[in-house]
């Protein structure tokens, strides 16, 4: 049981490392295309916290859940907004302003 935890722990720590470094060389041309890209995956991880925290397998679990649920949640609507005030800079200064 203790080898799964750690070839998991390992996966996870290697993927962090991995994902800020590719993220850190992004060009900032690429910024929103890269945040829509993290909303859809963000998508994705509420589809299985809900799944998880509806099965209701234990207590711990439904809460995990909960918690991944609005985690993700919150990732997503912080990357729509963003997204939106950085398109929002790119306007011409007489259109549509708001």
């Amino acid at each position: 049981m203790s080898s799964d935890f750690e070839v998991s722990l390992f996966v996870f720590m290697l993927a962090t490392f991995l994902g800020l470094e590719i993220i850190r060389r992004v060009s900032p041309l690429l910024h929103t295309p890269l945040m829509s890209l993290t909303n859809a995956i963000s998508a994705i991880a509420v589809v299985g916290s809900i799944l998880v925290a509806g099965k209701q397998e234990s207590p711990l679990s439904t809460v995990l859940g909960a918690v991944a649920v609005t985690c993700s949640m919150i990732n997503i609507v912080g990357g729509y907004l963003i997204t939106y005030r950085m398109l929002k800079m790119f306007r011409k200064s007489g259109a549509g302003k708001r």
